[in-house]
């Protein structure tokens, strides 16, 4: 315990009220510098610290981590800022107890000390995941001055550490230790680094920031427990995963430290509760900064504290202003990158995004608008505007005026909102860079343009302007337009994949491939997406691109699917679920159909039919009774039958030469070896093939999208067919002599729709669209291309053929098959219900 003590007091100093300070942190000494401000003699102050400094900036530590910064440098008010204010300071002692009805508290070493009025500022304590080895030596917190002395001892020594966080305190420890010389590794339970402050788009791009400045980020990786005998040896986590580690920071969280508020009896919520003013629910205790409550809500951030230091200045000296709750934004600097955000960037109902993208600077820009008004915004990269949009949010100003030029920042919006774009683009001299990927200059479009290219998808063929990120997609169509006048529709000779992007999806699947993207944020971001997270249609086609693209490297995006990818079951109308098990090749066996009819009856399913692909479809399965269904059928031997995916669904086939006899060839066994190989995979849309033993086809193999015709002298191959609304018969493709041969040239087929296709687009159309003598090329007369394709599709194989039910039934995404809330209307009028509750 140390004091630093003020001069004697006079009889004027005793006469003074006395105000006891609990926290010698930012918030309580703030909340004394504007007393002081106010009113230096009002009170004689005494305040109590935990710690064995003067009062710092702790939003500098990260600095001082990084060897940015000294202490000395972030010391806000040093030993003569207390001795110039008649302060008494008590460090390294703090309060463990307060006793409201004598009006004093207790410090550790025993130091009792009465008081008129106490300010509780406590701040926050951090939140320590409760698994097993968290108390080994050499996990610590990162908090205060002690936790970067350990952290700087611990950098010295080298080696390894893992930071548990991945929101900003985590990720600026992570920046420290990296400069300091140690590997780092940062698990962040949520998909998105800062999830509160940025959303996808702008965490993808940090992650991809920090990842490049050699810092391992694992994002959706939850901490099993931290190993080590006597000291940390490393952390392991929930997939097995083990990474070795002589340091764990953890940084997960924080929580209002109340434990002293609640010892004492105040009334405590999330934080101390307090009024406008600050006051506790004892009228003679404040409480002030990261440990309050006020109005339901908690701050983490500065600007509230500040706002609610003044407002409780005001009230101890009687001029009363009251503190009304604070609009938040955020800007900050993490591990040397920009970010900004405020408000309410969810989206919802109403409202509206305006997204700009430069992928070449790495920048990202998104404004939420509802009834022209800016609700949110997140900025990565340049934040010079966001006090300007903070403004704008926190004043409620209507934006419509400005609304085309908002994206573009307070300058642009503020002296071009009524000039005209097409003047502005006509104006540029001909060597102006329109397109920066591809080096194209307004001259180079022109004279494409003027060649005869009159659609933005000829210009992008031609001269590659736009043809690459798309960020330029505006300033082409500007020249399309100035260029051609009135002969100039706007209209896309090629379909988007949907209205986030101005691309088509061969284009998108060319950049893929040729820029080797590995997630969606990272398409969007580089291909210039016009929404910060896409939509119901370009996500579920994105997610199948990469995966397609990238077997055993992507991970597939759950919240990307649909419903029944998602559940793994086909919802019905009634809410309710219908379960298809796979039977290979249509076949069964006695324990398969004792096991449906077990789960029929246990489970109460009101119907089983038998589909037209041959197998048995269960219909009314409660979403929460699926893992339990599914563990059943597993214990059984049978696998999903996805027939709910956009994947292979079924191999129809007839009993063939085994007992028909018009048979010619084992159809049955080779549609079981088919099945086999195939299941699993998943495809631009739903996927059926049929195996006929004989030309008489009783597996309707000519209406499937790959169909085996047996013939004896070998097995006829014929694709794209359909039934459904449209039917279609298959286009013959060729003759093969062998069972090998036949599922040679179906792996091969399957892969080059896989690749080439478009999302939700059949084979059917996709042949109708490309032509059959394509298919013939690629798969019939190309010998080594075949090759290459079955080989692919093989491979990617061996990362699908697992059943998604046992992972379902083993308890894996539980979460999704909880049931939903039921709600019973109330049948009683307000007085009842007042008397029920009373």
């Amino acid at each position: 315990m140390d004091h630093q003590t003020p001069s004697p007091d006079t009889p004027f100093s005793k006469a003074r009220e006395h105000l006891v300070v609990i926290g010698n942190g930012m918030a309580g000494c703030r909340a004394v510098e504007e007393l002081i401000a106010r009113d230096p003699t009002r009170y004689r102050v005494t305040i109590f610290g935990a710690e064995p400094h003067v009062n710092y900036n702790r939003i500098m530590l990260s600095p001082v981590l990084a060897g940015e910064k000294t202490f000395e440098q972030i010391v806000i008010n040093d030993h003569a800022w207390y001795a110039t204010n008649t302060i008494e300071l008590v460090t390294s002692d703090p309060v463990q107890a307060i006793d409201r009805a004598a009006k004093t508290v207790t410090a550790r070493s025993g130091l009792t000390v009465s008081y008129d009025r106490l300010l509780i500022a406590t701040g926050s304590d951090p939140f320590i995941i409760p698994v097993p080895g968290k108390d080994l030596p050499g996990v610590i917190s990162f908090r205060d001055m002690a936790d970067v002395d350990h952290m700087l001892a611990a950098a010295g020594k080298g080696g390894a550490a893992v930071v548990i966080g991945g929101g900003l305190l985590g990720l600026e420890a992570a920046h420290g230790l990296t400069l300091r010389g140690m590997k780092v590794t940062v698990i962040h339970l949520m998909p998105t680094l800062m999830e509160r402050q940025l959303d996808e788009a702008a965490g993808w791009l940090l992650k991809s920031a920090l990842e490049a400045r050699g810092q391992v980020i694992l994002t959706e990786a939850n901490t099993a427990e931290i190993v080590g005998d006597t000291h940390v040896e490393g952390v392991m986590l929930k997939d097995g995963t083990l990474i070795p580690a002589s340091l764990v920071v953890m940084a997960v969280g924080i929580r209002p430290s109340v434990a002293l508020a609640r010892d004492a009896g105040l009334e405590i919520g999330r934080g101390i509760k307090v009024d406008d003013h600050m006051v506790t629910s004892d009228p003679s205790i404040l409480a002030v900064g990261e440990c309050v409550e006020h109005d339901g809500n908690v701050y983490g951030l500065v600007a509230p504290l500040w706002d609610m230091c003044r407002a409780l200045a005001d009230g101890l000296v009687g001029q009363h202003s009251g503190y009304r709750g604070s609009v938040t934004s955020t800007k900050l600097k993490v591990a040397g990158l920009d970010v900004f955000s405020a408000g309410d960037f969810s989206g919802g109902a109403g409202a509206e995004d305006i997204v700009l993208r430069d992928a070449s600077r790495g920048i990202y820009k998104r404004v939420v608008v509802k009834d022209d008004r800016i609700v949110g915004a997140v900025l990565y990269g340049d934040t010079t505007d966001g006090g300007w949009y903070f403004d704008l949010l926190r004043r409620g100003e209507d934006i419509s005026p400005i609304r085309d030029m908002l994206i573009f920042g307070q300058s642009f919006a503020s002296g071009g909102a009524q000039a005209d774009p097409k003047a502005a683009v006509a104006a540029l001299s001909d060597d102006a860079e329109i397109c920066g990927c591809n080096g194209v200059s307004k001259g180079k479009v022109v004279a494409c343009i003027g060649a005869g290219n009159t659609t933005l998808d000829a210009v992008r063929a031609t001269c590659k302007a736009s043809a690459s990120c798309g960020s330029c997609t505006g300033l082409v169509e500007t020249l399309l337009a100035v260029t051609l006048g009135d002969e100039y529709s706007g209209e896309r000779a090629v379909k988007t994949v949907c209205k986030c992007t101005s691309f088509g999806h061969d284009d998108v699947r060319r950049e893929i491939v040729a820029q080797g993207m590995r997630s969606i944020p990272e398409v969007m971001q580089k291909m210039s997406w016009s929404t910060p997270d896409g939509c119901s249609s370009c996500r579920p086609a994105l997610n199948y691109y990469l995966l397609c693209a990238l077997p055993g490297d992507y991970k597939d995006d759950q919240q990307s699917r649909f419903v029944n990818e998602r559940l793994h079951a086909n919802i019905q109308k009634d809410g309710t679920y219908s379960v298809v098990p796979r039977m290979w090749g249509g076949l069964t066996n006695p324990r398969e159909l004792r096991a449906i009819a077990d789960v029929v009856e246990k489970y109460d399913a009101p119907m089983v039919k038998v589909t037209g692909g041959q197998r048995l479809d269960i219909f009314g399965i409660k979403k929460e009774d699926l893992p339990a269904v599914w563990a059943d059928l597993n214990a059984a031997g049978m696998v999903s039958g996805h027939a709910y995916g956009k994947s292979l669904r079924t191999v129809k086939t007839c009993v063939g030469s085994d007992w028909c006899r018009f048979g010619t060839q084992d159809s049955t066994g080779l549609g079981v070896k088919v099945e086999r190989m195939t299941w699993g995979s998943w495809m631009p849309h739903k996927f059926k093939i049929a195996v006929s033993g004989c030309p008489r086809n009783c597996a309707e193999a000519t209406i499937k999208d790959f169909g085996v015709v047996c013939v004896d002298s070998g097995y006829e191959l014929s694709v794209g067919g359909n039934g459904g609304i449209k039917v279609r018969a298959t286009d013959f493709l060729c003759k093969v002599a062998t069972e090998a041969e036949a599922m040679h040239y179906c792996a091969a087929f399957i892969q080059l729709y896989r690749e080439e296709a478009r999302y939700l687009e059949r084979t059917a159309p996709w042949i109708e669209r490309i032509g059959v003598e394509y298919i013939r090329e690629r798969i019939a007369d190309d010998a080594e291309g075949r090759d290459a394709l079955a080989a692919r599709f093989l491979f990617s194989q061996q990362f699908t053929q697992d059943d998604p039910w046992a992972a379902r039934a083993a308890g894996e995404h539980r979460e999704q098959h909880a049931p939903m809330a039921r709600f019973t209307p109330l049948d009683a009028t307000p007085i009842a219900l007042g008397r029920e509750m009373a």
